[in-house]
């Protein structure tokens, strides 16, 4: 059964939804002339998402996508928008750092210290990669961005959580862009970690998170 969210007064204050709702933002999302767009593939995420930033409606569309660490694969998926229009942009660019109009952005998010569960949760959701590593017979959770600061910003905040969650340092991919990886021993915990009590809130998206609780069993059960 869907989990509905509370719906804050203010995107910009500091609750568990406005943490999501940036961190998906931020991960895979942009800040125009007089609105912000979320993209999800997830329907049930695009819908929470939507309940908490007072969006009408969401749209859908079939989106041809680049693999994230190599643009030469594509693969086709359903794409998910949800927008807000109105004077937003210009108060999270002030607010958060966020980038617009093609400037760099500063990425100051702690307004959301409290709530850096949701927030990191958000940002893996939205530019994250979760990957069972079959030769391995381990578990990759990376994150893949364009923005260097950004991944810089992301990798400051695993540092802070309460769980070891060592990182690699920040690389280019082959397409052009940045990522860095989760150490594959911390991630059973850190995996876990970054979906707790995310049942009881509805704040994440329900395709991720299995995807994840299944690569953990199959790795798993190649340790055994």
């Amino acid at each position: 059964m869907s989990v509905e969210t509370g719906v804050p007064t203010d995107l910009l204050s500091s609750h568990p939804e406005t943490a999501y709702f940036w961190g998906r933002t931020v991960g895979d999302g942009d800040l125009g002339e007089d609105s912000v767009t979320v993209r999800t593939n997830d329907e049930t995420a695009a819908r929470r998402l939507a309940s908490i930033a007072g969006a009408e409606q969401v749209d859908r569309r079939i989106r041809e996508r680049e693999y994230a660490h190599n643009t030469s694969i594509t693969r086709t998926e359903e794409e998910y928008t949800v927008q807000v229009f109105g004077d937003l942009p210009t108060r999270a660019a002030a607010a958060f750092g966020l980038p617009r109009d093609g400037q760099p952005g500063g990425y100051r998010f702690d307004t959301f210290a409290d709530h850096d569960r949701q927030l990191l949760r958000g940002l893996l959701e939205g530019c994250g990669t979760i990957c069972f590593k079959s030769s391995a017979g381990t578990v990759g959770l990376s994150f893949v961005a364009d923005d260097r600061r950004l991944l810089e910003t992301i990798k400051g905040l695993l540092d802070g959580v309460p769980v070891d969650a060592p990182c690699d340092e920040v690389a280019e991919t082959a397409s052009g862009g940045y990522w860095f990886g989760v150490d594959d021993a911390a991630v059973p915990t850190v995996g876990p970690w970054l979906y707790d009590g995310s049942g009881e809130t509805g704040l994440f998206a329900p395709s991720r998170r299995r995807k994840l609780e299944r690569s953990l069993e199959q790795a798993e059960g190649i340790q055994r």
